[in-house]
């Protein structure tokens, strides 16, 4: 008995960090892509509406939240080419991958969580991700 509640456990909570993949949505690539067109024009206000509640409240005003991706996220701010990747569902969140070709011609992986809210989604955080085979 006492293997059969541990292996539940353990099933448990390697359940609720298996990722599932879903199909796009076109909503969350809007948002992400409406963001990026702000960022192009340095509306650094309009961007700023696509931002959670809670990264709207950690960065206070738009001009820190655009200098925090002017330093920390140059590809973001002024994109090549973007391309939406897979949408998948971890650990209640979904985190839509998204591969940009900054104007110098690196690739860079970004993973965007996103958060639903009750005026639609909006993005509650961007990783960098490693590009797979780029270990040297």
């Amino acid at each position: 008995m006492r293997k059969l509640i541990f292996g539940l456990i353990a099933a448990i909570a390697i359940a609720g960090s298996v990722t599932a993949q879903t199909t796009p949505d076109p909503d969350i690539e809007s948002v992400i892509s409406s963001q990026l067109d702000a960022f192009k024009e340095d509306d650094f206000a309009r961007a700023f509406t696509f931002a959670s509640p809670s990264i709207q409240g950690m960065f206070g005003t738009p001009e820190n939240f655009g200098t925090m991706v002017r330093r920390g996220y140059p590809m973001v701010w002024r994109p090549g080419t973007v391309e939406f990747l897979e949408l998948r569902y971890l650990d209640g969140a979904f985190w839509q991958k998204v591969q940009i070709i900054d104007q110098s011609g690196r690739v860079h992986l970004l993973d965007y969580k996103m958060a639903e809210g009750a005026d639609g989604w909006r993005i509650s955080g961007v990783q960098l991700l490693e590009l797979p085979g780029m270990a040297v």
